[in-house]
């Protein structure tokens, strides 16, 4: 009988990384040897924010090595000359080569930690997000606007806020119905606001190329708070556009089978738990509160103090319901 030969991969995974390495400093010296600032500190900021949230997901140190370490392999294709690239600039692929190590980076995450990145919901957390959608519209004066479109779209929202607010404040019953219209009307709030996020965040200045500190913090915390939250949008984004058929499963029975599994997942994810009628007014009054305040006062920008409630709220609602719990 013959054995079966065990091959020991230690030396080409030796091998794969020495080149890295070399390819990596190549790129180095090519950024030494340039006036163009070719990876800004704004692009590692966001880094920064992407691995923070990252490393709270996977937990192990070694399995987050890994997943990186195959996102920068696969980034490498970004170093390839395009179909309709007539004169190939190194340079501008270095620029690239972030955004797709990002790109890919996130995508695995977002596949290997699916139960982790689907945001578990309350009426609660649909609440705050309606609240930030009405703040929204009106630190941007939308409601002046004489686009039929745009006041068409602001009557939706505004029909999905009252629901929301609805659910929260009274007893009804979160039938799977409602559930997954409040878990939907998330979604399209996230995504939402990631598009507006991106676009602001890119409309400030490099950090590199700002002389005040206490401004470049600002900066920089702009773009950590957007790579923490990357990972959250792309799972958003992905639980929205499920619902577009394929180009393979053009409502084709694959395609009712995947709707039948992603409306599950949305309900899934929608707590059935009715949440206390002071525990929304403790929401709508300190959320609210906040937004009208930097209204008036412009302390952070718009887009930045959306996601700082986003991103702090949640916990603060969740002491919230500790503190009452335990009192009653």
């Amino acid at each position: 009988m013959m054995r079966n030969k065990t091959y020991d991969i230690k030396p080409i995974l030796f091998i794969t990384g020495l080149l890295f390495l070399i390819f990596v400093f190549y790129i180095a010296s090519k950024m030494q040897s340039t006036d163009r600032l070719l990876i800004s500190l704004n692009v590692l900021a966001l880094l920064a924010g992407v691995f923070f949230e990252a490393k709270r997901l996977y937990e192990n140190w070694n399995t987050l090595f890994i997943v990186a370490l195959g996102s920068f392999a696969f980034s490498l294709f970004a170093f390839m000359p395009g179909e309709h690239e007539q004169v190939y600039i190194f340079e501008n692929h270095i620029q690239i080569w972030p955004y797709c190590f990002l790109f890919i980076f996130i995508i695995f995450t977002v596949a290997f930690n699916k139960n982790k990145t689907i945001v578990r919901l309350t009426e609660g957390i649909t609440l705050m997000q309606s609240i930030a959608v009405v703040y929204w519209v009106i630190d941007l004066h939308l409601y002046e606007t004489n686009s039929l479109f745009v006041k068409a779209l602001m009557a939706i929202g505004l029909l999905f806020s009252a629901f929301s607010l609805f659910n929260a404040f009274t007893p009804f019953i979160l039938s799977r119905t409602n559930r997954l219209t409040l878990s939907i009307w998330s979604c399209i709030i996230m995504v939402l606001f990631a598009a507006d996020n991106i676009y602001h965040t890119y409309q400030t200045e490099d950090i590199d190329a700002v002389s005040s500190i206490p401004y470049g913090l600002l900066i920089g915390l702009q773009f950590f708070l957007l790579g923490i939250c990357s990972i959250y949008i792309a799972q958003n984004f992905l639980m929205l556009v499920g619902f577009l058929p394929g180009r393979g499963t053009f409502f084709n029975a694959q395609y009712f089978k995947d709707l039948k599994e992603l409306k599950d997942d949305h309900i899934k994810r929608y707590s059935d738990r009715q949440v206390s009628f002071f525990y929304s007014l403790f929401c709508l009054i300190i959320t609210g509160g906040v937004f009208y305040l930097n209204y008036q006062y412009q302390v952070l920008t718009r887009n930045l103090a959306i996601w700082m409630v986003f991103l702090v709220f949640p916990f603060l609602l969740y002491i919230f319901q500790e503190i009452t719990t335990k009192k009653l």
